[in-house]
């Protein structure tokens, strides 16, 4: 099905958007060309597919069959959620993408990890990975709790990135720490910021600060620059 809808054009496009040449992050992946609503649609459509697989589809070298692999893991996780818990976790050389990581993190380890505490140091594990991906999965991971106003988890991770290197983690933390400041932890990242805004990467502060008021993002950049 997913091959059906397939455009040459847009998996020309798609390569170029997920930077697949040698040398970038998503090197060597490959695209049919499908949108992410064609993508959507079709996960829903075999949305009764067993467990096993859909880890069939997980582990396709077409990163579109991965993507709906991945919505459609999301959607059983509410039924079964530790077997695609650890379904997920088994497979996570597949996750290699920021929307792969972005599609299923939150949902699938962040909300596990929420009712299995116990389960936390897998994310002390990720965030300290050479891997990429494991990296952005632990941060984006953070998110079920934000939706629960439980801010602290998100706040260490994003201190153990700090001096990441990827441009991408400092996205993705500057974006959790924004979704903190959105759903009633502003106070909290205003002190989070005062203690790390001045060796803070410039794009996760320019994240994190994103919903202030333009006179308040000034200020915390100028303190940025002034290190």
């Amino acid at each position: 099905m997913l091959r059906k809808l397939a455009t040459p054009e847009r998996a020309k496009s798609n390569q170029w958007f997920f930077k697949t040449q040698p040398g970038q992050y998503g090197y060597g992946d490959k695209f049919w060309g499908l949108t992410v609503p064609q993508t959507r649609l079709v996960a829903k459509q075999f949305r009764e597919l067993p467990l096993s697989e859909i880890e069939e589809l997980l582990r396709h070298k077409i990163h579109e069959v991965r993507l709906c692999a991945l919505y459609l893991l999301v959607a059983r996780a509410k039924q079964y959620p530790e077997e695609v818990f650890n379904l997920y976790v088994k497979n996570l050389q597949s996750i290699n993408n920021w929307d792969l990581v972005d599609a299923s993190a939150g949902s699938i380890v962040g909300n596990f990890i929420l009712v299995h505490p116990n389960k936390q140091k897998l994310l002390d594990q990720l965030i300290i990975s050479k891997n990429l991906w494991e990296r952005r999965i632990a941060m984006i991971a953070t998110f079920a709790f934000i939706m629960k106003s439980e801010f602290q988890l998100t706040f260490t991770m994003a201190e153990k990135l700090l001096n990441d290197k990827e441009d991408l983690l400092h996205k993705a933390s500057g974006w959790m720490l924004r979704e903190v400041g959105k759903r009633g932890g502003e106070q909290l990242l205003v002190e989070f910021l005062g203690k790390h805004a001045t060796k803070m990467p410039r794009t996760m502060l320019r994240y994190a600060i994103e919903r202030f008021p333009e006179s308040e993002r000034k200020k915390w950049l100028a303190v940025r620059r002034t290190t």
